[in-house]
């Protein structure tokens, strides 16, 4: 499905709420396995239309999201979909990225949580058919290999028990977040989530 010549990018959205080591061995594992030049952690932006109080703003991820990856060479912080009209919807962020960086291939990089509500996706069909998507392992969403459509793999990737969620939680109730985010942010993430 790729073009011989062109960058083959990864694309790992999600809101980053933090970032984590999880996400960061996610997409180190992801570049091996789905033969990626880059992984590009793109962050989503707050939907206008969606109140989310737990959501911290968007240019405080984005800076915390590219400092935890600093150092990192092939997996880069991307503000792309801050720029695209609102809501983002992934089709469109492809078509735009198709635009904007013809020298790239893009595969869109989902967890198995996701596939299994790609039908409800706009224009989900339509990624399919033109997109490499690769599938990864979230635990309680069970994808069955031999179901997926010819531009859909999924691939072995490791569960890793971290998420942001449970990050927060931890900070809100004064507990220790060591080891589960790069330290180079574990201060930004204790001042910025504290209640």
């Amino acid at each position: 499905m790729y073009t011989t010549g062109k960058r083959k990018i990864g694309l790992y959205g999600g809101s980053f709420n933090p970032i984590h080591v999880g996400h960061i061995t996610l997409a180190k594992r992801l570049i091996e396995v789905a033969g990626l030049d880059e992984v590009w952690m793109m962050v989503s932006p707050q939907n206008p239309f969606k109140a989310n109080d737990t959501l911290l703003a968007d240019d405080l991820r984005l800076a915390m999201t590219r400092k935890a990856l600093e150092g990192e060479t092939h997996i880069v912080a991307c503000d792309y979909e801050f720029h695209l009209p609102k809501p983002s919807y992934t089709w469109n962020t492809l078509q735009a990225l198709g635009r904007d960086c013809p020298d790239c291939e893009f595969t869109l990089l989902i967890g198995g949580d996701n596939w299994q509500a790609f039908d409800r996706w706009f224009r989900g069909e339509d990624i399919v058919d033109r997109y490499r998507v690769v599938v990864y392992p979230r635990r309680g969403a069970e994808v069955d290999a031999a179901m997926l459509p010819p531009h859909v793999q999924l691939v072995d990737t490791p569960l890793v028990d971290v998420s942001s969620t449970e990050i927060r939680r931890r900070v809100a109730a004064g507990e220790s977040i060591r080891g589960m985010v790069p330290e180079a942010i574990e201060a930004d993430v204790l001042k910025y989530y504290a209640r």
